[in-house]
């Protein structure tokens, strides 16, 4: 038998194809249904990326919109929890014994708090707010008020900025009539 030379237009047992010559295939034979599930598996796996990475983008943002809401709920905690000390100190200053080195200490410890924008409010003759004061009594009438106002204040208020960390606790009296005044005007032709 004679060896014949590889033809590419016959097959290996050396006939010719049935229909003429074949058509040459390329060279990598491209399978579409492998390929169009990977293309799909890396398009699901992008959209899976972009979402994780636009919600972590949201979360960021978030907690730095939360940072200073955070900060000052703690300053203000802090704050409230030292009222009772500012309490004492009070008591301690109107009973005469806030003298000597404790008094240069409560009035750096004041001086600091006040740093914090901490304001004390409720003193005696100011106007009565419902919003930053709680009567806890009524005291009568003044001919020498305006206005309902605070007669005696049991607690002193606080506040941080606009936001009322305690109330003051007040009693209140209201405005009543001058001592020589009349309730009805008279004329005269009476």
């Amino acid at each position: 038998m004679t060896e014949q030379p590889f033809d590419e237009a016959t097959s290996p047992q050396g006939e010719a194809p049935a229909g003429g010559v074949e058509a040459e295939a390329p060279a990598a034979e491209v399978v579409p249904g492998p390929v169009a599930e990977l293309e799909a598996k890396v398009a699901e796996l992008t959209n899976d990326l972009q979402r994780k990475q636009a919600e972590f983008i949201n979360y960021k943002r978030r907690v730095e919109d939360d940072r200073p809401r955070a900060v000052e709920t703690g300053k203000q905690k802090v704050l409230t929890e030292l009222l009772t000390v500012l309490d004492d100190l009070r008591r301690a200053e109107e009973h005469g014994e806030l003298t000597g080195g404790f008094k240069a200490v409560a009035d750096q410890l004041r001086t600091t708090l006040g740093k914090f924008d901490l304001v004390s409010f409720g003193e005696v003759g100011e106007p009565f707010d419902p919003n930053l004061h709680e009567a806890v009594f009524h005291a009568g009438e003044d001919p020498n008020v305006e206005v309902q106002s605070i007669a005696q204040v049991m607690r002193t208020g606080y506040r941080v900025g606009d936001r009322v960390l305690r109330p003051a606790v007040v009693g209140v009296v209201d405005p009543g009539v001058a001592a020589g005044a009349t309730e009805q005007p008279t004329t005269a032709d009476e």
